[in-house]
């Protein structure tokens, strides 16, 4: 019988808001080979990264890099245009620290869904106005295009709008 492989990934991110000048933001990635967390405190209004920490519950690499000091590197930074691109030349380039990159990203990410929920709430009920909101959403921050299930190419609100 041939050899089949099975590899399955999951990823959760949270968002809290702890007091009026704080939010923490979470992430999990486990698949079959990695069970990775990580934890960062941002600081309101500037969206300023205070602290981070994490943990790697089960390494893919045989030997796991320090993750406690690659993750300090980011602390200081802003949460906003072209943090994805200041984080990933901030950190290494093994695997475990690619994984990083994306879960402060997907930190990030949510950190700035946040702030989009109020206005998610005001949308429209009926259907072409709630499309020509959500278009005008995306249209006036594109970094909002496919950053969550909602604003997905696949999702129903965004059918017909162009990617930016």
């Amino acid at each position: 019988m041939a050899d089949i492989l099975c590899f399955s990934r999951n990823n959760a991110t949270t968002v809290e808001q702890l007091d009026v000048e704080t939010m923490v933001s979470s992430c999990r990635l486990q698949d079959t080979l990695t069970d990775l967390f990580v934890e960062m405190r941002v600081k309101t209004p500037h969206l300023e990264i205070t602290e981070i920490h994490g943990e790697i519950r089960r390494p893919s690499e045989t030997e796991a890099p320090n993750i406690h000091q690659t993750l300090r590197k980011v602390i200081g930074t802003r949460v906003g245009p072209g943090i994805k691109k200041i984080v990933k030349g901030l950190m290494g380039e093994t695997a475990t620290e690619k994984k990083l990159v994306f879960m402060i990203g997907e930190c990030c990410n949510g950190i700035i869904l946040s702030f989009t929920k109020q206005v998610l709430l005001a949308a429209p009920t009926e259907k072409r106005k709630e499309r020509e909101f959500f278009a005008a959403m995306v249209e006036n921050s594109p970094r909002l295009y496919n950053s969550c299930a909602a604003l997905s190419p696949e999702s129903p609100l965004m059918d017909g709008i162009e990617p930016p």
